[in-house]
């Protein structure tokens, strides 16, 4: 089984060769699956490995001094969680699992050899963090200028588009193993504002998330409510273009 079938997936994964993906393959030492809410790494923790997820949901996160928790990532299947943590060597952050996660380890040595002897999959591996910055400067536009309403309507469009990639997410519905308090908390918002925002998205008809799933109905009302522009997602050609 290939265990790095969605990374890159509909964004540059086709400039893969055959040799390439064979080595990445390779830098694998294991697979382990961690349990939900369970934390990977703790912020200053020297990082030997990085983290590619195969299956389930992390996140990233930092914890205030008042321990309210602000989440700066949401992971998904085919994400490198950690690979920045290569050339820094430790995070500044914690990483957990939201749901059971099943993980790919990269030894740090491995990554050295492919940078040494691969240079285009090393700057594949490069784009895959400039991505991960591309979402972080997205986060921070929709908490800094969007209301509740966008702020939850732009996530929204977000993940549709990334899960719809992977191929896990049809007609607008997809796994969102996130509680009322994980989506407040990826958006800057109380628990009860979340709810209102759900609600008046539900009753207007342009989204419903309930039981771990999103259903998005309208996507590009969704997408004007959130002002939502993907471009920042650097989507290949594909399906998801339809969304």
């Amino acid at each position: 089984m290939d265990r790095m079938t969605d990374f890159l997936r509909g964004r540059r994964r086709s400039e893969l060769t055959v040799e390439e993906k064979a080595a990445l393959e390779n830098v694998i030492s294991e697979v382990v699956v961690v349990p939900p809410r369970h934390v990977i790494a703790r912020r200053g923790d020297r990082l030997h490995n990085s983290t590619l997820l195969i299956d389930g949901f992390i996140c990233r996160y930092m914890d205030a001094r008042d321990g309210y928790r602000q989440l700066v990532s949401y992971q998904i299947p085919g994400d490198f969680v950690d690979l920045h943590g290569y050339p820094t060597r430790h995070i500044d952050h914690d990483i957990a699992s939201l749901t059971e996660a099943r993980i790919a380890l990269v030894p740090h040595e491995r990554l050295d050899a492919v940078m040494a002897t691969m240079p285009h999959l090393a700057k594949l591996l490069w784009f895959s963090t400039i991505l991960d910055a591309a979402l972080h400067r997205e986060w921070i536009f929709r908490i800094g200028r969007l209301d509740a309403l966008g702020r939850v309507a732009h996530f929204l469009c977000e993940t549709n588009l990334r899960m719809a990639c992977v191929g896990r997410a049809v007609d607008g519905r997809f796994a969102l193993p996130l509680t009322q308090q994980d989506l407040g908390e990826a958006c800057g918002l109380t628990s009860v504002h979340v709810n209102r925002t759900l609600r008046r998205l539900r009753e207007e008809g342009v989204a419903q998330v309930a039981r771990g799933y999103a259903h998005v109905q309208d996507f590009a009302r969704l997408a004007r409510i959130g002002e939502f522009d993907p471009d920042y997602l650097y989507l290949e050609d594909g399906p998801w273009h339809k969304v």
